[in-house]
């Protein structure tokens, strides 16, 4: 490895389910796969030209279901923020507010997955950042 990284590990209640929602929803691929018994203790996904890992929840790592509420804000930033949003629904993710334009400078809206973790899925914001802060002083009064 060459230098340093951070990725996200996301915790769900079924791994095989979310690696295959993941596969469904965003063409991700499957690099490895490990587990202890029955439960898949890692896997690593090639999701989008990023790396994310997962595991099955349990004891000492509890899955967003369990909690009862969202896990991380997982940001897509990609081109086609509607063809790719439409994928996740097709696959099973819940519309949390649909792709639109945004005040912000980009195109974007927001799924939640099966295994309760979200997705942020956007355009790239086209404005500077002094015309982002006055839009979003407009909307503030």
């Amino acid at each position: 490895m060459s230098g340093n990284r951070v990725s996200p590990k996301l915790v769900v209640d079924d791994a095989d389910a979310a690696i295959d929602f993941y596969q469904r929803a965003f063409a991700a691929r499957c690099t490895e796969r490990y587990t202890l018994g029955e439960k898949v203790v890692f896997a690593s996904l090639d999701l989008l030209g990023s790396s994310i890992s997962l595991k099955e929840a349990d004891s000492v790592d509890p899955s967003p279901a369990t909690l009862g509420r969202p896990g991380v804000i997982l940001e897509i930033t990609c081109e086609t923020p509607d063809s790719v949003a439409a994928a996740a629904v097709q696959a099973g993710a819940e519309v949390m507010f649909p792709v639109d334009d945004q005040p912000y400078g980009a195109r974007g809206g927001r799924v939640r997955d099966p295994f309760g973790h979200e997705w942020l899925i956007q355009s790239p914001v086209r404005l500077t950042p002094a015309e982002v802060q006055a839009r979003l002083d407009t909307m503030t009064g």
